[in-house]
């Protein structure tokens, strides 16, 4: 990877301007980092910047709080939204540019294109959020596009968005390595998330639980407990500590996101529930688990 002196953080808006430094880079022999997110950065951003650094010669990170992957009933208004503080954040962590695009240049008038999948979004998070992951992964092959990067990081706390979007960029032939960087956590187990700040102090205590109760059917189905009642134990474990209502806790093969069966543990334990204001999601893998 070639040496470079980190110039200031700059932003920039339009793809053509985008692309205009991405081909510079090129030409000089740089390697190119993406890291897409929807702002509201917090530390675990922080770390896919440092491995995206580790990883290139040049980084970009993109903001772009994408309406096409919330729902009707979703917080996409209330999402929240700091992009001064954002840029603060990115600047000191030597990313070399931010890509902020409007929502009127994603998506112009006119604009009908979609990517679907099948199969992997019938699962998890699929059913209780239709059209969510198409619109991630139309917004994320738009990303690839735009900036045609070598490599491309995402955190695997969204495990089935890693999954969804390493099947788009082999499906599409994008030739962009898609990797996953293992899931930022808080002293006490708790998934680094931009939701967490709709947690409210008694809910940010009881809000470890959710991971505390993966783990622990992890380490049951690990050891040849039947995947069934190990999540069926994990799901009264986290109403008792104090979550209004749970999506679902559940057992997948970690590439193709079909179910776990009894003798399997190369998987991973997924979870979605509810705890005030925050729908919180964690995943964990079986086999790092004993």
């Amino acid at each position: 990877m070639a040496s470079s002196v980190q110039d200031s953080l700059v932003t920039v808006r339009d793809v053509e301007g985008l692309r205009q430094r991405v081909r510079s880079w090129k030409k000089s022999g740089l390697s190119v980092a993406l890291v897409p997110t929807m702002g509201a950065l917090h530390h675990g951003h922080v770390v896919l910047m440092e491995q995206a650094h580790a990883m290139a010669d040049r980084v970009i990170a993109t903001i772009f709080v994408n309406p096409s992957q919330f729902g009707p009933h979703e917080d996409f208004s209330a999402y929240p939204r700091q992009e001064a503080r954002d840029f603060e954040i990115l600047d000191k962590a030597g990313v070399h540019v931010l890509f902020a695009p409007t929502a009127e240049s994603m998506y112009p008038p006119g604009f009908t294109t979609s990517v679907k999948l099948a199969g992997l979004t019938d699962v998890l998070c699929g059913p209780l959020r239709p059209g969510h992951f198409n619109g991630v992964a139309t917004v994320v092959t738009k990303l690839l596009l735009q900036a045609q990067p070598d490599i491309a990081l995402f955190g695997e706390k969204d495990f089935q968005q890693l999954v969804v979007i390493q099947r788009v960029a082999a499906d599409l032939n994008i030739p962009v390595d898609i990797i996953g960087v293992a899931t930022v956590r808080e002293h006490d187990g708790l998934a680094m998330s931009s939701r967490n700040a709709y947690l409210t102090p008694d809910e940010r205590a009881q809000a470890p639980a959710l991971y505390c109760a993966i783990r622990t059917a992890a380490g049951k189905i690990h050891q040849g407990e039947d995947p069934k009642g190990a999540t069926e134990e994990a799901k009264a474990s986290i109403l008792a500590a104090g979550f209004r209502s749970i999506d679902y806790v559940d057992t997948r093969q970690a590439k193709t996101l079909a179910l776990l069966k009894r003798g399997e543990s190369l998987g991973r334990v997924f979870a979605a529930a509810h705890l005030g204001r925050a729908r919180l999601i964690d995943n964990v893998e079986i086999s790092e688990n004993v």
